[in-house]
This record gives C-alpha cells, structure tokens and sequence, in this order.
C-alpha cells in the first residue's frame, strides 16, 4: 500500500467524521484553555472562580470530568461531571424520546369506478385499520377512456365508501375532481 492510498483512506475517513459527527465539540478536561472558569460542583455547588488548571486538579482529585457547559458567560461556567455517563444518558434520552415520537403517515387506497360491494367493504376495513392507528388516508378513483365524462359516479362511489368507514374519520377534502383522478382525505376522529 503506497502513502498516496493511506493519506486518501484518512481524508475520506475524516470527512465521514465531519458528516456524522454534526454536533459542537464539547470542551472537557484539559482542551479548556480559558485563564479563569467559574466551577459549579458535581452536586450543583458553586466552587467558585478560579484557574482551568485548578479546576483540572480538583476533577482529577475526585475522579470525574471537567466540562464547559456555558462557553458564552464571562467567565465560562464548567462542571466536574461524569461525562461519558452524560453522554449515555442523553442518547438514551434522544433514542427514547425518537421512539416515542408518532410520525404522521399519510396511506394511500385506489379504487375504481366499477368496483364491486364486497371489494370496496374489504378496501374500507383496510381504511379502518389505518385510520385508528392514526394515519391519514387519500382515496383516489383513476378514470380511465369514456369514464371521464362520468365523474359523478365516481364521487358516488367515494360517498359510498366515505359511509362504510365515517364513525372512525373526518373529510379533510370532499371527492373532487382533478384531471383524470377524484380524491379524497380522511383524518380519524379525536
């Protein structure tokens, strides 16, 4: 392996870092190069101003981090804290707090012009299921040749289906027509 591949290899990897790794970089320990530092304790006590170097005796004294938290304050505010533990907690706080974030998906059912009793009740019962798990859902007829000059039939058939599934759903948008489609938006009911 020549230097050239090895150098390339280190700047693909590094810019990988910069893409993933977004976030500020938090000074800790002895990056903090400011002359004074206002230090608040482990507990929440204030300890005073003082020098970054003390402050980095007294963190290693207690076997803890030394971490800037206000860098904006005159003197910047720092804090002895755990700060791998930190960082665990708050990842597992923004993993929890991402899983229980809903997100709103809008599903999507087509029908068609000619469609039957037995298919439209088994298209509105996937509807249903959708609806009460909180989804919007945009039923849309395609028409197709001579079924154009029809339209009607086909916001019949959306009332139609609109009635099988109306106790769990609220129209967002009535049966319109636009171009060869006719759509329609359900909301569930809160």
């Amino acid at each position: 392996m020549s230097v050239n591949s090895v150098f390339a290899l280190i700047i693909l990897f590094s810019e990988d870092t910069i893409i993933i790794n977004k976030q500020p970089e938090v000074e800790t320990n002895h990056r903090i190069r400011d002359r004074e530092i206002r230090l608040i304790g482990e507990n929440g006590e204030q300890l005073g101003i003082m020098s970054a170097e003390k402050a980095n005796k007294i963190a290693d004294e207690k076997n803890l981090d030394l971490v800037k938290i206000s860098p904006q304050a005159t003197p910047p505010v720092c804090k002895l804290m755990d700060f791998s533990k930190y960082k665990f907690d708050k990842n597992k706080k923004e993993k929890e707090a991402k899983k229980n974030q809903k997100q709103n998906e809008t599903k999507k059912i087509w029908l068609s012009m000619t469609i039957d009793d037995h298919d439209l009740e088994t298209k509105a019962r996937a509807a249903r299921k959708f609806l009460v798990g909180g989804s919007k859902v945009e039923v849309s007829i395609r028409m197709k040749g001579r079924q154009q000059a029809h339209a009607k039939l086909g916001i019949e058939v959306m009332q139609k289906f609109h009635k099988l599934v109306e106790d769990v759903c609220n129209i967002d948008k009535s049966p319109l027509t636009e171009g060869r489609n006719i759509l329609m938006v359900l909301s569930a009911k809160k």
